[in-house]
């Protein structure tokens, strides 16, 4: 039987659980906000009436660069009410990375978290659209970026004053209406924004509820950030389907963890990339089991440490496999034995996966290795493309099949194995880093003629990358240690290269596309400077 998806909007979700649980609490938060079902969907309308006269309508952008804070999930589903569409961006982006996503988005607001108004800094203003901007949790500074200086400004309490626009501004959208844009770090490029249609949204909490199994009696504690899919579908909306309670913290904290853990009665959190084998470091005691998990969804899983985690903390580790383009395509079950790197089963109601050679696209023999494509098998489910970049769709398209970039394979049981990924992109604490992005910072330095940015292999990565930069001299010298400071100005703190090297070139192809290979063969050699045996630290914003 095919599940009915003809009212998966996000829009239908809130109204139907504030009908159905009125003013329980749904969501609190770590800077002390709580909404009740009934709460979010009363607020969500008065701020999408209030967005309203700002002149948000349908088909606009609406962009967002805010913290783990209740503002956020609400200003998603006002905007959805209009008909519009939010761009939820990473709260460490800052320059050049955070100009791109700006300018691809072209929002006609921008909410801003107070926190964060520096990073707009060194952005220029887009050249048509902007309107306003909202900075949200505090006032409005005296000084703010120069790309704002032509657009109203107003903080959120200010917002909240203004009149209402009428009822009638507030749509239905239907499934297949893009709710959000995501974005995903480029390889050769920049940054992609992953349009992701009602019903695709939707089906990542649906997916997550059902493969795990969320009850109404569940608090999913949430520690990663709400600008990814996995902390605001499958961990929020999908709680919101299944009507749990959720709690909200600003970030992950190894050394916190456990204790917010307790403190809330949390059943069911999110732990991705090197974040478990974090938590798994921190020294053991024997209150360690003394709390209310079941289950803990984590990728990747080592063989070294995962079976102790479930036994030390007393939970169920379970994995999956999936993409913000492609949603999540396979599930362990539970009770499954403990394999890392095993994602499970294919979530066949709704995706065709395989497994093919990357060069042809021929399906693999079970057990070898390959690329793992994906296809919908029901409409609007899967990302609408990339915005405003018809050729990286095509591109990820091909032969009618999206390519996930992942490598996997299919054992004899049907589950689905991730290897490694394909694609130039670094992964490192728990982000996807593009290399592209970082080149360019680099490049921009005077010193700095051309570099080749690559992920490499550290005994103390978790599983993960570090980013090492190797260098081509260009006007005058620079310290190693000057150059960081040039790369701390311009990046996000988790994309600022471990490892610098010099050479004289970098090997290219005909084509003109450096040759990253053998750098990566290469490796960590007694010529790279780590900035770590300096002691070079960057200070969290």
């Amino acid at each position: 039987m095919t599940t009915d998806t003809s009212d998966w909007t996000l829009v239908d979700l809130v109204r139907k659980q504030a009908t159905r649980y009125g003013e329980r609490e749904f969501i609190s938060f770590e800077q002390g906000a709580r909404l009740s079902f009934a709460d979010l969907d009363r607020d969500s309308d008065d701020l999408a009436r209030r967005l309203a006269t700002l002149g948000v309508g349908a088909g606009d952008r609406v962009l967002g660069l805010i913290k783990n804070r209740a503002e956020l999930l609400l200003s998603l589903i006002a905007v959805n009410k209009l008909g519009a569409i939010y761009a939820t961006i990473n709260t460490e982006l800052m320059g050049a990375f955070l100009q791109h996503q700006l300018h691809n988005s072209a929002p006609k607001v921008v909410l801003l978290d107070v926190d964060l108004v520096t990073a707009f800094q060194e952005v220029a203003a887009p050249d048509v659209g902007l309107q306003a901007v909202v900075v949200v949790a505090g006032e409005v500074p005296a000084a703010m970026p120069s790309l704002f200086d032509n657009v109203r400004r107003l903080s959120f309490a200010e917002l909240a004053a203004l009149p209402a626009a009428p009822e009638a501004v507030l749509v239905a959208p239907s499934p297949h209406d893009v709710a959000c844009i995501m974005y995903t770090s480029g390889t050769t490029g920049p940054s992609k924004g992953v349009l992701m249609p009602q019903a695709h949204c939707y089906l990542a909490g649906y997916g997550s509820a059902t493969n795990v199994g969320i009850r109404e009696d569940d608090i999913y504690y949430v520690c990663m950030p709400l600008f990814h899919a996995n902390g605001l579908l499958l961990q929020v909306i999908a709680s919101l389907i299944n009507g749990a309670q959720v709690h909200v913290v600003e970030r992950f904290s190894p050394n916190r963890w456990l204790d917010e853990v307790r403190a809330v009665g949390a059943t069911l959190t999110n732990a991705l990339g090197v974040m478990p084998e974090f938590i798994y470091r921190q020294p053991p005691t024997d209150r360690d089991g003394d709390n209310k998990l079941r289950q803990v969804m984590a990728v990747p899983l080592a063989d070294e440490w995962a079976g102790d985690f479930e036994k030390r903390f007393g939970v169920q580790l379970r994995q999956g496999f999936g993409m913000t383009e492609c949603n999540i395509v396979a599930y362990t079950r539970p009770g499954d034995p403990l394999v890392p790197g095993c994602a499970g089963y294919i979530f066949d109601e709704f995706f065709d996966v395989r497994v093919v050679d990357p060069e042809t696209d021929q399906e693999m023999p079970t057990g070898e290795v390959g690329e793992i494509v994906v296809r919908p098998l029901q409409p609007g489910c899967f990302m609408a493309g990339y915005y405003n970049m018809p050729d990286r769709t095509v591109e990820a398209w091909r032969n009618l099949w999206f390519h996930s970039g992942d490598a996997g394979r299919f054992d004899e049981t049907g589950q689905l194995h991730f290897v490694d990924r394909i694609k130039d992109c670094i992964r490192r604490r728990g982000e996807n880093i593009s290399s592209f992005e970082v080149e360019q910072v680099l490049n921009n330095h005077p010193a700095v003629a051309e570099s080749a940015v690559i992920g490499v292999k550290t005994a103390d990565a978790g599983g993960e990358e570090e980013v090492m930069a190797v260098l081509v001299r260009g006007d005058g010298e620079i310290e190693n240690t000057a150059l960081l400071d040039h790369c701390v100005e311009y990046m996000p703190r988790y994309a600022v290269p471990r490892f610098l090297v010099w050479t004289d070139n970098l090997d290219k192809t005909a084509t003109g596309k450096i040759q990253k290979q053998p750098l990566r063969d290469a490796g960590v050699t007694a010529e790279v400077w780590d900035r770590e045996t300096v002691g070079y630290k960057i200070a969290r914003r």
